[in-house]
């Protein structure tokens, strides 16, 4: 008796690949960022890597080349009451699959930096650990949502000069967590993560 033939599908093409990030789960302010990247195979972008071993400046460079030489990308977010109600993870994978479904180039398969995957996205997808630093695409999208949560804080910054977000980028720096102390939390500070709701009980105490 015959065996049956087994078939294997081919993988997609690299131009049919979304790669996924996040940048800003663990800060005490401002929104989470994700961004999903198609890179197109013939346009290379040189120097690719996780955005968190680029300098600022190389970072925006590579932001611009990918924001005009990839076949498709997006950027969404999750804001901090949404982060507040569901938590930061949630509203992370939230932002993840968001930033998917705006693509203009509906993806073939979806890698996702992490060891989670985000629900509803539209193809098949696969969890990545360390995979801003192994796959072009999700370093791409790590860049992306890096440069734009940068440019938020710079916003919040212009918003509330008090609290340095242009130097500290929301993250929980010994300047931080002093201006916190000095004048309290403002509006862009997310409530449920533990320094910030600790000084608005002792405040209500």
């Amino acid at each position: 008796m015959m065996q049956p033939e087994l078939f294997t599908a081919p993988p997609p093409a690299p131009d049919w690949i979304a790669g996924v990030d996040e940048a800003g789960r663990g800060p005490l302010a401002g929104p989470v960022f994700a961004a999903a990247v198609i890179l197109d195979p013939d346009r290379p972008i040189e120097g690719l890597a996780d955005s968190k071993k680029l300098s600022a400046r190389r970072r925006e460079v590579l932001a611009q080349q990918i924001r005009e030489r990839a076949l498709a990308w997006a950027i969404a977010q999750a804001d901090v009451e949404t982060i507040d109600r569901v938590n930061i993870l949630q509203a992370t994978l939230l932002a993840m699959s968001q930033a998917c479904a705006a693509l203009s180039r509906p993806p073939r398969l979806i890698l996702v930096d992490g060891n989670r995957l985000p629900a509803g996205l539209p193809c098949a997808a696969r969890a990545v650990i360390g995979g801003d630093a192994l796959e072009p695409a999700i370093s791409a999208a790590s860049i992306l949502a890096k440069t734009a949560r940068d440019a938020c804080c710079l916003a919040l910054h212009a918003q509330y000069p008090g609290y340095a977000f242009d130097q500290h980028k929301g993250y929980g720096t010994a300047l931080h967590l002093e201006r916190l102390m000095q004048f309290g939390p403002c509006p862009a500070h997310r409530r449920s993560f533990a320094p910030v709701r600790r000084l608005l009980q002792d405040t209500q105490a």
